[in-house]
C-alpha cells in the first residue's frame, strides 16, 4: 500500500469511494476546493496495483484540526487501511503546530470507534441528529498531542 497526497486525476476514484462509504457522499466539487487549500492536507492510499482503496482529509485552524473526511473502499476494510491513513494525517498536521484534533463519528459505527480509540481519541460530545439518511446522532472524539505525541506518529 502507498499513501500519497491526492491530484485531480484522483478525483473520479475519490468520489466513487466516497460514494460506497457514505449515505451522503461529497461531491467531486468540493474535493477539488479541498486540493488548492494550504491548511488541508488531503492523502489517498492506493493497493500494490495503483488502485484508490481510501482517502483521508484533515484541516486546520490555528492549534486545532478536524479530522473531515476518512472513507475505505469496502474491499479494503479491515486491512489497516485506515489506520495507515490517519497515522499519516495525524503525523502531518502535528508538524503544523496542533495540539487537538476534533471529528464526528456516527453513534452505530463501532469500526470507527475501535481505530479512533486505538488512537488515544475520546469522546467529548454529541451533536444530535447530527446525520441524515439516516437520521443520527454523532459522537464527537477529540484527540489532545500534548498529552501523548507519540500516538501521532
Amino acid at each position: 500500500m502507498k499513501i500519497r497526497p491526492a491530484t485531480t486525476a484522483d478525483l473520479d476514484a475519490v468520489v466513487r469511494n466516497e460514494s460506497s462509504s457514505f449515505s451522503t457522499p461529497w461531491s467531486r466539487h468540493t474535493f477539488l476546493s479541498l486540493l488548492a487549500r494550504h491548511t488541508v492536507i488531503f492523502r489517498v492510499a492506493e493497493d500494490d496495483e495503483g488502485e484508490l482503496i481510501g482517502h483521508g482529509i484533515i484541516w486546520w485552524v490555528f492549534d486545532e484540526a478536524e479530522l473531515a473526511n476518512l472513507a475505505i473502499a469496502p474491499s479494503a476494510r479491515g486491512k489497516g487501511v485506515g489506520g495507515s491513513l490517519l497515522d499519516v494525517l495525524l503525523a502531518e498536521v502535528a508538524l503544523h503546530g496542533v495540539l487537538r484534533v476534533f471529528l464526528e463519528v456516527r453513534k452505530s459505527n463501532e469500526a470507527a470507534h475501535r481505530l479512533y480509540r486505538s488512537r488515544g481519541f475520546e469522546a467529548v460530545g454529541e451533536r444530535r441528529n447530527y446525520y441524515v439518511n439516516p437520521r443520527e446522532d454523532a459522537i464527537v472524539l477529540q484527540l489532545d498531542f500534548d498529552v501523548d505525541l507519540s500516538r501521532a506518529s
